[in-house]
């Protein structure tokens, strides 16, 4: 009988020891969390990771989760951020809003052919996901296959007409495609459902060069500036026209202003040198590449000239410009 006691008094006092542990482990759970959720609003990342991190040692819990693979985002910790998610993923393989953020984050890691498999289960759960057709397509536009992006793209636009990315995005693929009237169309409604998105009208400028509309296309370019003069892609595109028509003498001159705007500004400095040595002015063309390989010594230029040449003096016997 003592026995049979002492054997119920230990039991109960096990379990009320595991109990005890069990709401211990829940309370530094919750703070952890919070913690960590109030330091992520403030900007406090790393010490948000930590907290995230020691919070699922004691708690395998999936809303955790989701604000531990933002965490690692924002800390450019790409890899890390999917590691969490394909654990997300394990958890609730059919939860939509995880695969796609799983999704952009394969893209961010050039993983495109696992972008394709996960758009695929998104639409095998939902086949009217536009946006799982608009990254589908993307995935396959990055690997090659054009005409099944153009497939998926217009499967996207089909279910959400104002959809101007994927607009945008049908566009550039039918421009590589050498189908400028095609992309020109697609192009044009992008600009009504956007009219103040400065990329669409960059492509349309393309557009209209491709299909030897020099004067759109100088319009387009020069619209774009006027919607933000600092917009480099447009600079280089209105400069680098003037040189395509031969009027070289403005292209420097408006490389000059371009530069002045921006002295770091390194392609423009390359730009302008290539109009200076069309123009014959080899000296005043070494010394601007010379200034854009300087500010930018990882660029196209500097990609060129490495291998090529071992005396920048001789820089245009390889045809650099």
């Amino acid at each position: 009988m003592g026995n049979f006691f002492k054997s119920l008094f230990s039991s109960s006092k096990a379990a009320t020891s595991e109990e005890e542990k069990s709401k211990n482990d829940q309370k530094n759970f919750d703070i952890l969390k919070y913690d960590g959720v109030r330091a992520q609003k403030m900007g406090r990342v790393a010490y948000a990771i930590k907290c995230f991190t020691e919070a699922l040692k004691l708690q395998e819990d999936f809303e955790t989760m989701t604000y531990l693979a933002a965490a690692y985002t924002t800390a450019n910790r790409a890899e890390d951020a999917l590691e969490v998610l394909n654990r997300m993923v394990g958890l609730e393989p059919d939860h939509i809003n995880t695969l796609l953020t799983r999704v952009n984050l394969l893209f961010m890691l050039d993983k495109d052919a696992e972008v394709i498999a996960d758009c695929r289960h998104i639409l095998e759960l939902e086949k009217t996901n536009h946006l799982a057709w608009f990254l589908m397509g993307k995935a396959k536009q990055a690997t090659s296959d054009l005409l099944g992006a153009i497939a998926d793209l217009t499967k996207a636009i089909t279910l959400k007409e104002d959809f101007t990315d994927a607009y945008l995005m049908r566009a550039r693929i039918l421009l590589s495609m050498q189908q400028a009237t095609e992309a020109l169309a697609d192009v044009e409604k992008a600009i009504m459902l956007a009219p103040e998105e400065e990329t669409s009208y960059l492509l349309r400028g393309r557009i209209h060069e491709a299909m030897g509309n020099i004067d759109a296309a100088a319009a387009d370019y020069q619209n774009v500036l006027e919607l933000n003069p600092f917009n480099d892609e447009a600079m280089l595109l209105v400069g680098q026209l003037l040189i395509k028509q031969g009027r070289l003498d403005e292209a420097v001159a408006f490389f000059d202003e371009a530069i002045d705007l921006k002295p770091d500004f390194g392609k423009a400095y390359a730009e302008r040198g290539r109009a200076k040595n069309l123009k014959g002015d080899k000296e005043g063309a070494f010394e601007d590449l010379k200034k854009s390989i300087e500010l930018n010594p990882e660029g196209d230029e500097a990609q060129k000239l490495e291998g090529q040449h071992t005396n920048f003096n001789d820089m245009y016997k390889g045809g650099i410009f």
